[in-house]
């Protein structure tokens, strides 16, 4: 396979992820498909990790931007989904599967002098007695949905409780 067609495979994916996230933040769709004319940036990926009764979310401490989920950059020739559950696994050392519908997808810049991006972001539900790991420097923890905590990202708390409320009733009803 040659680079451009790993290039459009990892766009495709991209795209076909973004199509099904269950939340949609900051016309990232739209910007999505005007991005897709031209080189575009780097794609984020990241995971929203959730106890199985949706009232934990786990975070990592990043030196910059605080408490945030897990993820990174997308690799060339990764897919967004790959990178996800690669960037889980090097930050909190939690292999996890993740759900199949994205959490959300959302346009923002990582840094000041850096373009906006694309940022998908997975779902993976995991039982917080699971020992975490990860990074040294950038610690792993569970923080109640219904608390604060100190991010560059505000909003992220907003959304993640509202994926967690979603994904809760979408769980209580498979259990009906």
């Amino acid at each position: 396979m040659s680079q451009g067609d790993a290039v459009q495979v990892v766009m495709d994916e991209a795209v076909a992820d973004a199509r099904l996230a269950a939340l949609e933040f900051d016309d990232a769709r739209a910007w999505l498909e005007e991005a897709r004319q031209g080189p575009m940036e780097p794609l984020a990926a990241e995971v929203w990790v959730t106890d199985p009764a949706s009232e934990y979310v786990l975070l990592v401490k990043h030196r910059v931007r605080g408490w945030v989920p897990p993820g990174g950059k997308v690799e060339p020739g990764e897919t967004p989904r790959v990178a996800a559950a690669r960037e889980l696994l090097e930050e909190t050392g939690l292999r996890a599967a993740l759900l199949a519908e994205p959490a959300a997808v959302a346009v923002r810049s990582y840094r000041a002098d850096w373009s906006p991006t694309l940022g998908l972001s997975y779902a993976a539900i995991v039982d917080r007695a699971v020992p975490l790991g990860g990074e040294q420097g950038q610690p792993a923890a569970w923080f109640r949905l219904d608390e604060e905590w100190q991010s560059v990202f505000p909003d992220d708390r907003h959304r993640m409780r509202a994926h967690a409320r979603r994904l809760a009733a979408r769980l209580e009803l498979g259990a009906r």
